[in-house]
């Protein structure tokens, strides 16, 4: 019996598997045909993987890939191989990865895992060797693959993740909470030091701690958690594997329209929902870095809610990012078409590969992008554009529900 399982990309534990106990070729890919269909995962083929019983005796497995983006054996990428038991195959850089196991193979190691377990009980501690690159968890032991321990109350540390003006964000996990038994993954966001000594600031950090207490939408990571330790605040929000939209043109180069404009439309709805609370919220930095493709079912999730505002609010503080920002955001008078804005600003972006500001020019007496300059550009979706990136907000689209509209027209 040949057996697959899909794992949790980062810490290696299991989340589905299939079994196969007759079958000499077992095909993988998001074609219904398959023998394993993987649903969402936009960079696995129709056809991905195949693999072959070549040796019945041996119980020897070929893998051959057919996938637009590569298959990896044990983080090397192939076309064809020899797959043993315990390899990690893994559809894509960025896609799904299965662990190939035979059944006779465990059962005639049942007795040396027995005595294995036993040694380690009286062994020194696990030194995580033959992990793949990149594993948070060791495979042998679960524990966490980190120089040295680091918590936070409950939440240890285990590595960096992104280092910006307000904070530092760490990937952690907290043992007190599982997933399908599997060590939950979190991220931690730290309020840095210097920006802590500064009220407004400080203001921001735990207005969007409180916001985010508040949301509940696919389209949002979920809030777990608020607290304080050493004079230092603390926000913990679920973590999302995938790319954000920035890193995924820079790596694949600027996207067709027909999936700009469906990703946009899932931005839209997001954004509906926050503009139709009490009271309304306007993000104010919707930008392609804080789009994020998730993995798991190629959803885009709105990330990073640290400028958003409470509208009806006396706070006038100017938040603005060049090329994708309002200019009324810069006056301090941000509103829910400033949404629009950066939605219009992203998708320029999107299907150009080039920051919007290259396409911004002074012409009719103003400062306003000149869509008609941005090449092979769809005539029906520049006319959207050109609403939604107009100068002054009453000009432009009055709700991310018009604006979805008009997309959905252009498809």
């Amino acid at each position: 019996m040949v057996i697959f399982t899909l794992l949790e990309p980062q810490t290696n534990h299991p989340l589905q598997q299939w079994e196969f106990s007759d079958l000499s070729l077992i095909r993988i890919g998001r074609a219904q045909n398959n023998d394993i269909v993987l649903h969402g995962y936009f960079q696995v083929s129709r056809q991905h993987l195949e693999l072959t019983l070549i040796d019945v005796q041996s119980e020897e497995w070929q893998l051959t890939s057919r996938g637009t983006n590569g298959t990896l054996l044990n983080n090397e990428f192939v076309t064809e191989a020899v797959v043993k038991h315990g390899d990690l195959i893994r559809l894509a850089e960025n896609g799904p990865v299965f662990k190939f196991e035979l059944e006779s193979y465990l059962a005639k190691n049942q007795q040396v895992e027995l005595e294995k377990t036993n040694i380690l009980e009286i062994a020194t501690a696990c030194v995580h060797q033959d992990n793949p690159d990149g594993s948070i968890f060791c495979r042998h032991c679960g524990q966490p693959i980190v120089e040295e321990e680091n918590f936070v109350g409950s939440y240890q540390i285990l590595r960096t993740l992104g280092r910006g003006g307000m904070g530092t964000t760490y990937l952690a996990w907290d043992r007190n909470r599982t997933v399908q038994n599997a060590p939950m993954l979190l991220v931690l966001k730290e309020m840095n030091a210097d920006m802590a000594r500064i009220p407004k600031a400080r203001e921001l950090f735990e207005r969007e701690a409180r916001i985010l207490k508040s949301l509940e939408h696919p389209g949002i990571p979920q809030y777990y958690d608020f607290f304080v330790e050493n004079d230092r605040k603390y926000l913990v929000m679920e973590l999302i594997h995938g790319h954000n939209l920035e890193q995924f043109v820079n790596q694949r180069g600027a996207t067709d329209p027909d999936r700009t404009i469906k990703w946009m439309m899932q931005i839209c709805e997001v954004v509906e929902y926050l503009h139709n609370l009490e009271p309304p919220l306007v993000h104010r930095d919707i930008k392609p870095a804080n789009l994020m493709l998730r993995n798991l079912d190629s959803r885009l999730m709105l990330l990073d809610f640290g400028a958003v505002k409470e509208l009806g609010t006396a706070l006038e503080t100017r938040i603005g990012v060049e090329g994708y920002s309002a200019p009324e955001q810069y006056r301090g008078k941000p509103c829910p078409q400033s949404d629009i804005y950066g939605i219009g600003t992203t998708i320029i972006f999107l299907l150009t590969g080039e920051a919007p500001m290259q396409y911004y020019r002074y012409q009719s007496n103003k400062f306003e992008f000149n869509i008609e300059s941005i090449p092979n550009l769809p005539t029906n979706l520049g006319k959207v554009l050109n609403i939604a990136c107009q100068p002054e907000p009453r000009d432009r689209y009055q709700t991310a529900q018009e604006l979805s509209e008009a997309l959905a027209n252009c498809l």
